[in-house]
C-alpha cells in the first residue's frame, strides 16, 4: 500500500525531517504535549517533495505552533542529518516505501516576536495540546526514549548558538 501523503523517504528507509528548537529572552526552550498524549517534544515534521528544508521548517512552525517567519530569527541548524530508528511496533509494515526512522535537520530559533503570537490551533489538525518553556536540559531527558539521542546531539550542537545571538537590551 503506498503512502497516503507525500514523504521523502531515502533507500535506507529514513524519512526527513525538519526539528525546531525554539528559544525566549530567558533562554528557555518552547515544549509541547502532543494532542491526547502525555508526551512532550519539540516541533518536528515532514518535509515534502517540494520544499527545501528550511521552507519545511517554516511550514511546520507555522502549522504546529501558529507563528511566522517574522516572529523568529534563524540562529543556526545542524550541519547534518540526525537520525533515529522508530521501535519495531511503531515501525507500518503494510505503507511503501517502509519507513524505519527519522532524518532531522535541527533548526535552533530565537523568538523575536511576542509569545502571544504562539497559536497551537492554527491547523485543521493541531498536533499539540499544551506548551510552555523549559530548562534547555530538559527535553533530552524527557522525550520519549528513542528520540533522546538525536535530541541530546542536536542540542549539543546548537547550544553554543544561543548566546552568541543576545536579545536586545530594553
Amino acid at each position: 500500500m503506498p503512502r497516503p501523503d507525500s514523504q521523502i523517504i531515502d533507500a535506507d528507509g529514513f524519512r526527513a525531517n525538519v526539528g525546531i528548537v525554539l528559544f525566549n529572552e530567558d533562554y528557555q526552550v518552547f515544549w509541547a504535549k502532543r494532542v491526547g498524549m502525555d508526551a512532550w517534544q519539540f516541533p518536528q515534521g515532514g518535509i515534502r517533495p517540494e520544499e527545501s528544508v528550511e521552507a519545511a521548517m517554516y511550514r511546520e512552525l507555522h502549522e504546529e505552533v501558529g507563528l511566522l517567519p517574522e516572529h523568529v530569527e534563524i540562529v543556526g541548524a545542524t550541519r547534518n542529518w540526525l537520525r533515529y530508528k522508530l521501535p519495531q511496533r511503531y515501525i507500518r509494515r503494510h505503507l511503501k516505501p517502509l519507513c524505519i526512522g527519522q532524518k532531522q535537520r535541527w533548526y535552533l530559533l530565537k523568538l523575536t516576536g511576542d509569545e502571544s503570537a504562539v497559536n497551537l490551533a492554527s491547523s485543521r489538525r493541531p498536533e499539540f495540546d499544551h506548551w510552555r518553556w523549559v530548562d534547555f536540559s530538559e527535553p533530552a531527558r524527557n522525550v520519549v526514549f528513542f528520540k533522546r539521542d538525536v535530541y541530546r546531539r542536536a542540542l549539543e550542537e546548537l547550544k553554543p548558538l544561543m548566546k552568541v545571538h543576545p536579545f536586545a537590551a530594553g
